[in-house]
């Protein structure tokens, strides 16, 4: 991870917008992903480790997470990824595992675009 995304995550956690467990949580998500050999950057994970953070904050604040009206877009987009959507899966159990926080379908559909964009960037 880089100096700019770890200060993506540090100003997340220092303005309180997000928990600090989901902070910690997504933290050794992206460190997971990293030892994989993704390039986890500001530039190639910024979008998915703010979208990750806020939306776990959400479901343990107990606020409802909608499905977007772009949702049936997203499906048939991952249609071609199923690795990236399986990924998703994957993370979407750790999180209700570590944090009680059970991400809905239309939330692990977008996580798995957010996946499969960073599958497609040059590894480490």
């Amino acid at each position: 991870m880089d100096d700019r995304l770890a200060e993506r995550i540090r100003l997340f956690r220092a303005g309180g917008r997000v928990r600090p467990e989901v902070a910690d949580f997504v933290t050794a998500e992206l460190t997971a992903l990293a030892d994989e050999g993704r390039t986890v950057t500001e530039t190639t994970a910024g979008v998915l480790t703010s979208h990750l953070m806020l939306a776990l904050t959400r479901l343990l604040d107990g606020e409802p997470i909608t499905a977007s009206a772009a949702d049936e877009e997203i499906a048939a987009e991952l249609t071609g990824r199923p690795r990236a959507l399986e990924q998703a899966r994957a993370l979407a159990a750790r999180a209700e595992a570590a944090l009680g926080a059970a991400l809905p379908d239309a939330e692990i559909r977008f996580l798995g675009l957010h996946l499969a964009v960073l599958a497609h960037r040059p590894t480490a």
